[in-house]
């Protein structure tokens, strides 16, 4: 028998109250939704903007019987303050009107680590989702913005391919989002985030918007503050998302998680050239442009362009329904660059009518949870009272070397199980 309950508190706090209880036959039969946001563990979206049902079997005389937990959005909000829900109210309404400073603010308060602030991003992004469901219902069921990854090498002329890329969408009526991956420095934390003064007259344009993203050196930390950027930029009216990545490293691997499209870009000029790139980049890449191809530089262009069409005929392809394709641009006389993005339209066209772009992003919603998972997951064994006393005494006896790394993660793993 199905039970409706309203919640006038979070449902995550509920469910955190039930496991505490001597009860603990609990079966959860959670429904998942590719619209939810991040970290909240609840379940499919109901008829009503930001309603969600969850399932479980509670023992009943020996039979299992149903019980239906109904959430209101309302339910998040009740521990802020009346200054923290004027913010929410202020951002929301200021992002989907298309304000350019409620949007930066807005993912400025998504990248934040601090706790409470964490919480406010969530409250915000479940309303921007709410929002754009409703937007999506309106489409008919189709995405409304394109999400693009940009990669390649440094020198591979990104920013200046982006300029002009941009420029010509804008001039078609698009409005861009550009959001630049910079990785930070492993040792001191900083990040240039040089990509925008390389936009000089793209970042001046009203229908475009840059923002360059440090990685904080974790990839969790690209994945969580990148996807949700892309989230609230589309709420924001933005119908094309470029995600811009710097060099050929593991962070391009967790933005092909978040775009629809992964576009490699290969300058011509780049010694042993199918060497030079890791083959799991080239195996993700739904195109590959080899840039610069102007001057003196058409013949090593092409040379290049004829060796990455033999090498993608060996390597698996990723989809059922598109090939792979390399083709040559440049940048500086324009050549190239309608011709590429006539291909990238008719990568979503092929991907739409095939059904391949919503499984894509539905999947890609399992892969950010749990990359959240991963994470949040590491944060709460640090800071663990068992495991946090224990870890500068191995920490001192591994760097003596009276302790191998391996056994001190076995013991502080076992000194988390105990307490749980």
């Amino acid at each position: 028998m199905n039970i409706p309950i309203l919640l006038q508190c979070p449902h995550q706090h509920f469910l955190k109250g039930l496991l505490r209880t001597p009860f603990r036959r609990y079966h959860f039969v959670f429904h998942p939704s590719p619209h939810l946001g991040s970290g909240i563990p609840c379940a499919q979206l109901l008829s009503s903007p930001g309603l969600h049902c969850a399932k479980w079997m509670l023992p009943s005389n020996g039979l299992p019987r149903k019980l239906c937990l109904h959430t209101t959005l309302e339910g998040h909000t009740e521990g802020l303050s009346d200054k923290e829900q004027r913010l929410v109210d202020k951002l929301y309404a200021g992002l989907i009107q298309g304000q350019r400073a409620c949007l930066a603010e807005a993912i400025t308060l998504v990248e934040s680590t601090h706790s409470r602030k964490k919480e406010l991003a969530q409250v915000l992004l479940q309303k921007v989702l709410a929002h754009h469901r409703e937007q999506e219902k309106l489409n008919k069921g189709k995405p409304l913005a394109f999400r693009v990854g940009l990669s390649g090498p440094p020198g591979a002329g990104k920013s200046t391919f982006i300029e002009y890329f941009g420029k010509m969408l804008t001039e078609r009526g698009h409005k861009l989002s550009v959001l630049a991956v910079d990785p930070s420095s492993c040792t001191s934390g900083g990040s240039l985030l040089g990509d925008k003064t390389r936009m000089t007259e793209l970042s001046r344009d009203m229908n475009a918007y840059i923002r360059p993203s440090p990685t904080r050196g974790t990839l969790g930390g690209v994945t969580r503050t990148t996807n949700e950027a892309i989230l609230l930029c589309e709420g924001g009216g933005y119908d094309i998302i470029l995600v811009e990545t710097v060099g050929v490293g593991q962070s391009e691997f967790a933005v092909a998680d978040m775009v629809d499209m992964f576009i490699l870009l290969l300058p011509p000029a780049g010694g042993d050239e199918l060497q030079g790139i890791k083959r799991g980049i080239v195996e993700m890449a739904d195109l590959v442009a080899i840039t610069k191809s102007d001057g003196d530089l058409i013949v090593p262009a092409r040379r290049i362009q004829a060796e990455y069409v033999s090498a993608l005929k060996l390597l698996r392809r990723r989809s059922g329904v598109w090939k792979p394709k390399v083709i040559r641009i440049s940048a500086r006389s324009g050549e190239g660059i309608t011709e590429m993005w006539d291909k990238m339209k008719e990568f979503r066209e092929v991907m739409l009518v095939s059904g391949e772009l919503a499984a894509k992003r539905q999947k890609q919603q399992k892969v950010w949870m749990w990359s959240l998972i991963q994470e949040n997951v590491v944060e709460h064994f640090r800071t663990h009272p068992a495991v946090r006393e224990q870890i500068p005494l191995l920490e001192e006896r591994v760097l003596s070397g009276g302790l191998s790394p391996g056994l001190a993660a076995d013991l502080l793993l076992k000194a988390f199980k105990s307490r749980h």
